[in-house]
């Protein structure tokens, strides 16, 4: 009897086990939502991103599907999906919200840029502003380079990178509380001291500002690239976009 047990067990072990590594070698799924009526160069850096996506999906062994319909933004949907992005815009309704609110809250994994981030007062959506860990303050204008330090090499999302390098032209955001002050926020990339002042019209002038990171409570990665249509010119910076989406989407490179 004892011995029937004991196999009946190390069965059980190797069904798991095997069911495990299947479920590991699955390609996985990655939804990304943009909308084509927002900010020109917005839309443009989501037109540009989409085939940037669906050639890494070939080259990188994953699903990739984009949509402009956010009522796809729904329990039935995303639960198809091990990652979700938005590349121009965010969830506008109650239901929306609650949804990626639900399905982040159950494990899902998210990948947001640029105007993602923007939440100019947390009673918008306090848990988002929460999630981000901080709201939008200030921006630079016009559109520039800027170089950006590397502030957590051993981050899977950095791999490969240099220390620093110089991003395509962008917008760049400024925020407050500063991201850095959230326990659960790491931040991966800053703007380097040298750019300041930073934008003609409107100016950053200096302090500590974040352009990407990771709230440690959940599997995401918010980065502040991702206005016009020059951010995918870069190969160093591509290099992160691919890395923080293998990275979410649990795979190696």
């Amino acid at each position: 009897m004892i011995r029937s047990m004991r196999t009946l067990c190390f069965i059980a072990v190797l069904v798991s086990t095997a069911a495990s590594a299947w479920a590991q070698g699955q390609p996985f799924r990655v939804l990304a939502f943009y909308s084509t009526h927002v900010e020109q160069d917005h839309v443009d850096f989501a037109l540009q991103a989409i085939p940037f996506f669906k050639a890494m999906a070939s080259r990188d062994h994953f699903d990739f599907a984009a949509t402009s319909n956010w009522d796809d933004m729904n329990p039935a949907v995303l639960k198809q999906y091990q990652v979700i992005i938005w590349l121009d815009d965010e969830p506008a309704t109650l239901a929306q919200r609650a949804a990626f609110q639900d399905y982040m809250e159950q494990g899902g994994a998210w990948l947001g840029f640029h105007i993602a981030g923007y939440i100019d007062n947390r009673k918008i959506w306090p848990w988002f502003a929460d999630f981000l860990g901080t709201v939008f303050y200030g921006n630079s204008w016009p559109p520039l380079p800027a170089k950006l330090d590397i502030d957590d090499p051993a981050h899977p999302a950095m791999k490969g990178l240099p220390p620093t390098f110089v991003s395509p032209a962008n917008e760049w955001y400024s925020w407050k509380p500063d991201p850095r002050s959230n326990p659960d926020i790491k931040v991966l990339m800053t703007l380097d001291p040298s750019n300041y002042p930073l934008g003609f019209k409107d100016t950053l002038t200096g302090g500590d500002i974040p352009v990407t990171w990771t709230n440690t409570k959940y599997k995401m990665i918010y980065t502040n690239i991702g206005h016009g249509d020059k951010i995918f010119s870069n190969p160093t910076q591509n290099l992160f976009v691919e890395n923080a989406l293998l990275w979410l989407g649990n795979a190696s490179k």
